[in-house]
């Protein structure tokens, strides 16, 4: 088996990022980034989505490029923000929590923000993408039945797209990677502008 060397280094724990990363070809490697994610006062949604990727990306940029004999790789790193009726969609603390999130994106709109910064030894670029997930009505069974399965547990507005979430989607508009948590068009634009290419 060929061994190819990293082209890159992912800012992120996120297992569904390293999937849409691998999707594409690339060769990387995984490096967390442990940040504050709290807001700050009077930030936007879009303003502290953006301004997380890039933390992520700087701060492993920065522990790297201290590493002696260590290549200084292009950092990517990316956050997804869901946001309701002005609210940010979280990861739901218990059932009743869930139950609640889902309830009132049924029937309705939500949006879904997902940046994306590439650190290189030319500075920070960083892209947002921009996607609305229209969700069909939900019943209360459907929502024990679903939280039963284990999947919204732990996923931020309680539900996973790429999953068995799918089934409440009524519609997209946008991107569909990026709601998963990594848009791999905007992507592939920032790492092209850097060298690495997928094709």
């Amino acid at each position: 088996m060929q061994v190819h060397a990293p082209q890159l280094i992912l800012a992120s724990a996120s297992p569904r990022r390293r999937e849409l990363l691998a999707q594409i070809g690339l060769h990387f490697v995984v490096q967390t980034a442990d940040v504050d994610e709290t807001p700050l006062p009077g930030e936007t949604p879009a303003a502290l989505v953006e301004r997380l990727a890039i933390l992520k990306a700087e701060t492993i940029w920065n522990t790297r490029r201290g590493v002696l004999h260590t290549p200084v790789l292009p950092v990517l790193g990316s956050d997804t923000l869901g946001i309701l009726n002005g609210e940010l969609l979280v990861k739901p603390r218990d059932f009743e929590h869930a139950r609640q999130m889902l309830r009132q994106m049924s029937g309705q709109h939500h949006e879904i923000l997902t940046a994306v910064a590439l650190a290189t030894t030319t500075g920070v670029q960083r892209v947002v993408s921009r996607s609305v997930v229209k969700f069909r009505n939900i019943t209360d069974s459907e929502i024990l039945a679903y939280w039963e399965t284990g999947e919204p547990h732990d996923k931020a507005g309680a539900y996973a797209i790429q999953g068995l979430g799918a089934i409440f989607v009524e519609n997209l508009q946008g991107s569909y990677s990026g709601v998963m948590g990594l848009p791999l068009f905007e992507t592939t634009q920032l790492l092209a502008v850097a060298g690495i290419h997928t094709l």
